[in-house]
């Protein structure tokens, strides 16, 4: 079976649970999962149950794809999503976003937790991502190009939307916060980074840095979805602070954001 022929049939298995084809799609980073539960009418479907579908065994992650309303708007939000450092080949790593692409959603919001490499972040904020460097050494779209898919060499010349930035910015507005603004660098984990990476990572202009995220932007694109990316900075990196990374660090963050950040997507979903 091919690649094609998998991702069409999790996607096939998605439309036969649901009566509305959600426009837009929300994949949740570590510990931000909880803004599936705040859907209305939800349709569970844990990943087991969907046909090719990749699991994720990462603590922060609930392994379930959840469509239901906010805002009156049709959402697929994805409680989880697999790594790279899972031994997922960056091709499967963005399965869910073409079923997605496949099940009729035209607008991505890729969430994650990531570290603060620009030392005027704060723990706990939120950065909408301007721009992306890919350093997992993989690439989801190696291989033989399906032109079904999309075409072979895609522009990345606007990976993140501007008009769902600006909508990010005005809905963070609204909610009487400012977004931070970044660059967001993507590396495969799962280790931390050093502190001599991170001022490397610094030096060529990154703001902050995670391990997921970049597959899924770029298959996104090369399928011509609308992304927008939000980080939650959830901890400081390695030699900003004098203390070691720990992933309960992570999860203890982004529980007390929890708030904010589903009023922030909230916000977004009315606007769209």
């Amino acid at each position: 079976m091919s690649d094609y022929d998998q991702v069409k049939a999790a996607a096939d298995a998605i439309r036969a649970r649901i009566s509305d084809v959600p426009e837009i799609a929300i994949v949740l980073g570590s510990g931000l999962g909880d803004f599936a539960s705040a859907l209305d009418d939800g349709v569970t479907m844990p990943y087991g149950e969907l046909p090719h579908w990749p699991a994720s065994r990462v603590i922060g992650h609930a392994g379930k794809l959840v469509v239901g309303t906010s805002g009156g708007r049709t959402i697929a939000a994805l409680a989880g999503r697999c790594h790279l450092y899972e031994g997922h080949d960056a091709g499967r790593v963005a399965f869910a976003v073409r079923a997605l692409k496949l099940l009729g959603v035209q607008t991505l919001i890729l969430t994650n937790a990531a570290g603060g490499v620009n030392t005027t972040f704060s723990q706990g904020a939120l950065m909408v991502i301007d721009d992306h460097i890919n350093l997992m050494g993989q690439n989801p779209l190696v291989g033989d190009n399906d032109e079904r898919f999309g075409a072979r060499f895609p522009d990345m010349t606007e990976v993140y939307s501007s008009r769902l930035r600006g909508i990010a910015d005005g809905a963070a507005k609204t909610l009487g916060f400012q977004l931070a603004h970044g660059v967001y660098a993507a590396l495969m984990g799962p280790s931390y980074e050093t502190p001599a990476e991170i001022r490397y990572l610094r030096t060529i202009g990154a703001d902050a840095v995670g391990m997921s995220t970049v597959p899924e932007a770029i298959v996104a694109r090369h399928m011509k979805m609308d992304v927008l990316g939000i980080s939650c900075i959830t901890n400081m990196a390695a030699g900003v602070l004098p203390q070691a990374l720990d992933h309960s660090e992570v999860m203890a963050t982004a529980a007390r954001v929890r708030g904010q950040f589903i009023a922030l997507l909230e916000g977004i979903i009315g606007e769209l």
